[in-house]
């Protein structure tokens, strides 16, 4: 089959996200609606931030292998944004202080020690997947950030008005990555909309974005199990 313009694959790589992306999953719902208890807020903050710092882990495995200077230059930017530099707090740095507003110690949440087993493995295997696939798949699969900017603006708002015990301060990663995002969003359309010019390399992206849907929705499976017990 011959491939898909450019118009047909990035509109299959957006229903994809309307489909399968995390915002649907019944815990982000219950966290949007403010049925959430104080113990399932924490358990949430406490588990995501093992996936929150392996990003820059799987971002380095690309980098590694994308093929020119000028995307390296502009992907390292990622790696930036979560490790952050000498005197520039980056977005770890942000979730601890979330972390610590939910009344998390920042040594719990950095020794990793109580983080669920179903997190760990699905997290594991995304850092392993942007490991062994070839770049162009690694890439792709990191376009769940193209659902990601609604919903963070919709998580501030929400946050703030269904949790006031959570402090305003510990929703700066949010804030930041809402203006993050956008640029991080337009290069990764751009990488995988420009290379992938056959039809089995658009699905093959097409499969990746669908296993990070997974590993995302898996996560929240694990959370919800664990934290809302009756």
């Amino acid at each position: 089959m011959k491939a898909r313009s450019a118009e047909e694959f990035e509109a299959e790589l957006r229903a994809i996200g309307e489909q399968r992306y995390h915002h649907l999953h019944p815990f982000n719902e219950r966290m949007h609606g403010g049925t959430l208890s104080e113990e399932e807020f924490r358990g949430w903050v406490r588990n995501r931030f093992y996936y929150q710092v392996n990003l820059p882990v799987k971002d380095a495995f690309i980098l590694t292998k994308l093929p020119g200077r000028d995307d390296r230059r502009r992907w390292i930017q990622r790696i930036i944004d979560h490790d952050g530099r000498t005197g520039d707090e980056g977005g770890i740095e942000k979730w601890i202080r979330l972390g610590e507003a939910v009344g998390l110690a920042r040594q719990e949440l950095l020794d990793g020690e109580s983080v669920l087993p179903g997190v760990r493995f699905a997290v594991d295997a995304y850092v392993d997947f942007c490991r062994r696939k070839p770049w162009l798949e690694s890439v792709a699969s990191a376009l769940t950030e193209l659902f990601a900017p609604d919903l963070l603006s919709k998580r501030i708002s929400d946050v703030e008005r269904h949790y006031p015990w959570i402090a305003s301060d510990g929703l700066e990663y949010f804030r930041a990555r809402l203006t993050q995002q956008p640029k991080d969003i337009a290069h990764l359309l751009e990488l995988v909309i420009e290379n992938a010019t056959s039809r089995e390399q658009q699905d093959a992206c097409m499969r990746a974005l669908e296993f990070k849907c997974d590993v995302l929705w898996s996560l929240l499976d694990a959370v919800q199990l664990e934290y809302s017990k009756s």
